[in-house]
């Protein structure tokens, strides 16, 4: 009993598992039929003589027991061979039925069979020693050998006490065992008890007794046995019938009391209500589990106790009718009654003929009312759809149905879809599905017409059904337990012919695009599956009713037939399924609809020339065409090429295919095929995403001009959203070759569309990006429309406000230019174009920091949890200088971005109100680094001081300004040409430009005269660096710095020098702002001196290089700054080498290797300046520590690599300097700085001549 209840709650949880293949159709047989077992080519042996069926079993098994063996000694040597044979023959054939197919099975049910019929101990003991020895056996196996034990008992004509001791065991302990094979597995070993019966029922029922008694719900299988012993009369003699009547009298007398037990209670409604796992007709427990419930109420005394359970069950009562009607403990044939009525239902619809149309709805309601209120299994299911195609044919024999409305029919399809989606999912085994698809053709016929929405749950119910079904050797295993087991492949077939039937019905009741379109939108989900059994259902489904469309040609040729190219998109994919069998309905489909579009495009023709209006019909398959004219033309007087394309093309060739029909497809249907292809890309099947990324370019290749200019930009938004999903290369490759080839026709769209995701962008943009610039002449265009873009500034009324209504935020277009044209500028594609746009991108870009200025967008707010978002995320001001910057920088114009970094001029591009300091210096580093794009560049000035634009006149004019000290502006411009542009300038709207105008005019390339004007004054300038005050003496170094910019080139002439010795001599102020002020004249003064004779100046810059470099660790940062712009501006004029390296030292390096590289500069390039530069760091040795740390290092470096020359060099009071200097360099906080020293320490100990002294 243990064993048998902890089994209990696996068999209960079987109902809510999907019913098993074997449980839809009726149960297997737990009598074999004679007939089936017994063929007329199968002969028995006959056995040789007459045996005493009571005698004890014998035979030779090496597991006999050892009484059975010494009882073998005393038979006849002849007997003992002969049943020693046939116990090896029954072993061995149990052994074989375990993986044997069912023809095997039959013959081997037969063989021990007519065995046992000569010796049914011998079968029954090797049955028993079988189990006993092999537990480990499979369920299946023990299954088919409850079968043969079944029919050996039935077959015996008496069953002795110990074998009927040890099958009773050996049933109750499987017959509640949960297995696989589910309540099949169950009911052939409760079949073994019943056979017991027929021998002995009492021991039987007092095993039964006892197991309904124990106060534990009892399993399933006992209401089995015992409902098979109430109904089968020939189990029992009248006799033993009063008898077992009387026990199950008593036995319900002693279950009265379980009314009482909450637990029992519960567990007995709900084996009440639960649905039958077989399916079978009749099932055994159910019908005694209603009897035994209704006796133990009818003997309940207590009435509390039966209104109790009478309420439970009434709660129920709208699910299970026909149960309750059982529990009335009338005949339980009632519970059949809905599937007579039902059946008669359809009988007296098949019989009424013409008179059934005025009774159709009254019918119907009552199907439906039975179908609603009933429990339903196999047969009444099979009741109810048998009555209605009774009906549905009726209807259909009638003349007038077509014009009668039925107002049932809506909520019999509602029926229908219920039976179609309570089918199980997992198993075919009936007709059932067929039967719905036929029926709800049929309905659908009937008027009022179906709505939309029904017939839309009608087709998904129908395409779920049958396209999810499992593989063909899934379904085919689910009924290996079936003696009798349906063909599944024909099963099928007839299935998914009722299906395309339908289909090909709902297009004759509607023969319009529309139609078909709504059709096949229900059908794309499928042949989109990832699952290649339902792609290749779908498909061929697709491919018959392209191929039914074809040969009726209902459609109106001069209706636009939309689903055209999203079904050639779709098609086409397929085209390239793994399937071979998918591929060929696929190609064929295509073949269908090539031959349908060209019938149509004929039909149109001729239309056209007839000029007679045509009428819609429907015609039968020898019948003309519907749309033929009036002279009985048809379209075999087509020509032959229409009719029927080439089969080399269609058969074998699906790329060549696809392009022959896409030459037919007007630009709509090119759209809606590129748009299909685009979300296939999408699909996460690798091959479905590959094959839809091949079709796109090839459609893109042939007719990317064609396609609708308004669905471009649309159509990039989405592949930017699928490109995501497109692993795989070759894949990948091919759509951003498809988005290069579509640039060709349509850049302003898709660079619009690509705007929408720029800002800011990822790794998928710019892969779009640049291919967009795969090709010269489009990345042209391309930088051509972002710089449209980018000119797009609109202000804001509510600019400054976060809260503006996406509406009004038009400037984020030219913000994302702005980002793009940065990212672009890295671009190997772009790079060649943005080098010959560099003025235009200049100006641009320029104007554009001055537009993010005047739009004052707020900062994002810091949270601590977008911090790092915020670092990915940078600012609409940041990111317009980094453009600047970059586009200085990746175009070769780094001598320019030189000058703008070494100054720190960047912060000036920070306010609006230092804008225009900024644009000065650019322009004016410019001017220094004699940029080869002047000229370019005053080309486009001159139309920007036309510009609507105020802010781009005011970049224009300061520009325009520096430029006028390059000599580069006469070779474009002539003096005199260039005062009327500024003359014209100074009627600008525009103060700050007219301003600006006025101040150019006073250029000195105007008046010569001011030269020496300006040169008389600078002796004086000299005489006030020696004031008391600070900014006096700052002002002056200020203003004599702007007085050398006015004289361009020629500079201070012969006053040069005077001006540098006077300079040098504040390089070591200390004041800060005067240092500072006197390295920015000095470089200055340099500067005019670049491409000139360095004989005058030369030693004042030599003597001018360790103090610059010195003072790089000075603690003033206005002064660092300073001396790394002096230290660069000499470093040019001296003609350096590796000066774009000199100038990434300077500006971003900061440890000793930048050190040692800036003191290789100076030290290694000649005697001359080696003596130079060595006096002037032994000097700071006397100066604060930041300066005398960095002179201890330039003087330990030298000592490093030139000692002999240090030796002779230094005196001994420079040398005892030197060692205190490095002792105290020892006590530095910075790590690096003391292991320096300490190794400095030792080295100059070693080479120093004192110390080795």
């Amino acid at each position: 009993m243990d064993g048998q209840h902890s089994e209990r709650p696996r068999s209960r949880n079987t109902a809510d598992r999907v019913p098993s293949a074997t449980s839809l159709n009726p149960r297997i047989s737990s009598s074999v039929s004679m007939s089936m077992l017994e063929p007329s080519h199968m002969k028995a042996p006959q056995d040789s003589a007459c045996r005493n069926q009571q005698a004890h079993p014998s035979g030779v098994l090496p597991h006999k027991s050892m009484s059975s063996q010494a009882a073998l000694m005393f038979k006849d040597r002849k007997m003992f061979m002969e049943e020693a044979y046939n116990s090896a023959i029954c072993f061995k054939m149990l052994r074989d039925i375990g993986s044997s197919e069912l023809p095997y099975l039959q013959f081997v049910i037969k063989r021990v069979r007519n065995m046992a019929q000569r010796s049914p101990s011998l079968v029954m003991e090797t049955i028993r020693d079988y189990f006993t020895d092999n537990p480990q056996i499979s369920s299946r196996h023990k299954f088919r050998l409850f079968q043969v034990l079944e029919n050996v008992i039935k077959a015996s004509d008496c069953l002795e006490d110990p074998w009927r001791r040890s099958f009773i065991q050996l049933a109750l302990d499987n017959m509640t065992k949960s297995t696989e094979l589910e309540d099949t597995y169950q009911d052939a070993a409760s079949n073994v008890l019943v056979a017991i019966c027929r021998h002995s029922w009492q021991t039987v029922a007092q095993h039964l007794e006892t197991e309904l008694l124990t106060g534990t719900f009892p399993h399933r299988s006992l209401f089995y046995v015992m409902g098979i012993l109430s109904s089968h009369e020939e189990l029992l003699n009248q006799e033993d019938r009063v008898h077992w009547e009387e026990l199950l009298a008593q036995i319900i007398v002693k279950s009265v009391k379980f009314l009482d037990m909450d637990l029992w209670s519960k567990e007995l409604l709900e084996a009440l209500t639960k649905p039958s796992q077989t399916q079978q007709e009749h099932p055994p427990e159910k019908a005694f589990l209603f009897t035994y419930y209704g006796l133990i109420l009818q003997a309940a005394e207590n009435s509390t106790t039966v209104r109790t359970h009478l309420q439970a069950l009434l709660e129920t009562s709208h699910q299970w009718p026909k149960q309750r009607e059982s529990q009335s403990f009338e005949d339980l044939q009632w519970k059949w009654a809905s599937s007579t009525i039902l059946l008669a239902y359809g009988q007296m619809a098949a019989r009424a003929k013409t008179h059934i149309l005025p009774w159709v709805d009254n019918i119907l309601s009552r199907m439906i009312f039975y179908f609603r209120y009933s429990s339903w299994d196999e047969t009444l299911k099979q009741s109810f759809l048998s009555a209605i195609l009774m009906l549905v044919g009726a209807i259909s024999r009638s003349e007038g149905a077509h014009s009668y409305e039925f107002s049932q029919t809506s909520q019999l399809l509602e029926c229908l879809m219920v039976l179609m989606e309570k089918e199980p999912p997992g198993a075919l085994c009936t007709t059932s599905r067929q039967q719905v698809i036929h029926i709800a053709s049929k309905l659908c016929e009937l008027r009022p017409p179906i709505d939309k929405d029904r017939k839309s749950r009608l087709l998904s119910t129908c395409f779920r059904s049958v396209f999810a079904l499992p593989l063909m050797d899934t379904l085919e295993r689910h009924t290996c337990l079936f003696l009798e087991p349906p063909n599944i492949q024909t099963l099928y077939s007839q299935t998914l012919e009722a299906l395309d039937h339908m289909l090909q019905s709902f297009i004759m009741q509607s023969p319009t695009a529309s139609e078909m379109k709504f059709l096949l939108m229900h059908l794309y989900p499928w042949l989109a599956s990832e699952k290649v059994h339902e792609r290749q259902r779908a498909a061929h489904s697709c491919m018959i009713l392209l191929r039914f469309l074809n040969h009726r040609c209902f459609l109106d040729p001069k209706e636009d037939f939309r689903p055209m190219g999203q079904l050639i998109g779709m098609l086409g994919i397929l085209c390239k399924d793994p399937d071979s069998v998918t591929q060929h309905f696929s190609l064929e489909g295509v073949g269908q609809l090539y031959q349908f579009l060209m019938h149509q495009k004929a039909e149109a023709a001729l239309q056209e020339e007839s000029h007679i209006p045509k009428e819609l019909s429907q015609p039968g398959a020898n019948e003309a065409s519907p749309w033929s004219t009036g002279d009985q033309r048809t379209a075999s007087s087509l020509p032959q090429k229409v009719m029927s394309p080439e089969d080399t093309i269609f058969h074998q060739d699906s790329s060549r295919a696809i392009k022959e029909i896409m030459k037919y497809l007007t630009a709509t249907e090119l759209t809606d095929l590129v748009w299909t292809v685009i979300e296939g890309l999408g699909s996460t099947s690798a091959f479905h995403m590959q094959a839809a990324a091949e079709l796109l370019l090839a459609v893109i290749w042939e007719h990317g001009a064609k396609l609708e200019t308004t669905k471009v930009a649309n159509m990039g938004r989405a592949i930017h959203r699928h490109l995501c999903s497109v692993h795989v290369p070759k894949a990948k490759k091919n759509v951003l070759q498809a988005i290069t080839l579509l640039a060709r026709d349509h850049t302003s769209e898709l660079v619009a569309a690509f705007l929408d995701f720029s800002m800011p962008l990822d790794s998928h943009a710019l892969c779009l990006w640049k291919a967009l610039g795969a090709e010269k002449s489009i990345s042209r265009l391309v930088l051509a429309v972002l710089l449209a873009w980018l000119k797009e500034r609109p202000l804001s009324t509510r600019a400054g406000n976060g809260n503006a209504h996406p509406k009004e935020k038009t400037y984020l277009y030219s913000l994302a230019a702005m980002n793009t044209l940065h990212e672009l500028q890295f671009m190997q594609e772009f790079k060649k174009v943005m080098q010959e746009a560099y003025p235009q991108l200049l100006l641009a870009l320029l104007t554009q920091i001055h537009y993010v200025l005047e739009l004052n967008l707020p900062k994002a707010k810091s949270l601590p949890g977008q911090q790092a978002q915020e670092a990915a995320l940078p600012s609409p001001q940041s990111t317009s200088l980094e453009a600047l910057k970059s586009l200085l920088f990746t175009t070769g114009h780094w001598h320019d971005f030189a000058h703008l970094e070494l100054q720190g001029a960047w912060e000036r591009f920070s306010s609006i109100i230092t804008y225009p300091q900024g644009v000065v210096l650019l322009a004016r580093a410019m001017v220094k680094n004699h940029c080869r794009k002047v000229k370019a560049m005053l080309g486009q000035l001159l139309p920007s001081l036309q510009s609507q634009e105020e802010r781009e006149r005011k970049v224009a004019i300061l520009i325009f300004n520096e430029f006028l000290y390059s000599p580069a502006l006469l070779e474009v411009l002539p003096t005199q040409a260039a005062r009327t542009v500024l003359a014209k300038v100074l009627c600008d709207p525009s103060p700050e430009v007219r301003v600006s105008s006025l101040q150019a005019l006073g250029n000195i390339l105007f008046h010569p005269e001011k030269e020496s004007l300006l040169r008389a004054q600078l002796p004086h300038f000299l005489e006030g660096f020696f004031q008391k005050s600070e900014p006096v003496v700052v002002g002056i170094m200020n203003t004599m710095s702007e007085v050398l910019h006015q004289l361009g080139m020629q500079g201070a002439g012969a006053q040069s020098l005077n001006v540098a010795i006077n300079v040098h001599i504040f390089f070591d102020d200390e004041r800060d702002q005067i240092r500072a002020a006197a390295m920015a004249l000095f470089g200055d003064l340099v500067d005019t001196m670049a491409g000139g004779k360095l004989s005058d100046l030369q030693t004042q810059v030599h003597q001018s290089m360790v103090p610059l470099l010195l003072h790089l660790k000075d603690q003033c940062p206005a002064v660092v700054t300073q001396a790394k712009f002096a230290f660069y501006r000499c470093a040019v004029l001296l003609r350096w080498q590796q000066r774009h390296i000199l100038f990434c030292t300077l500006a971003w390096e900061h440890s000793l290797s930048a050190r040692h590289f800036l003191w290789t500069c100076l030290m290694t390039r000649s005697q001359e300046e080696f003596s130079i530069h060595l006096a002037q760091a032994l000097k700071y040795l006397h100066s604060c520590h930041h300066m005398m740390t960095w002179a201890i290092l330039f003087i330990g470096y030298t000592i490093c690599y030139f000692p002999q020359a240090m030796s002779q060099m230094l005196s001994n009071r420079d040398m005892d300097l030197l060692l205190h200097a490095f002792e105290d360099l020892k006590k530095d906080p910075a790590p690096s700085i003391q292991e320096f020293a300490t190794r400095q320490l030792l080295f100059f100990q070693k080479v120093s001549p004192r110390s080795q002294k």
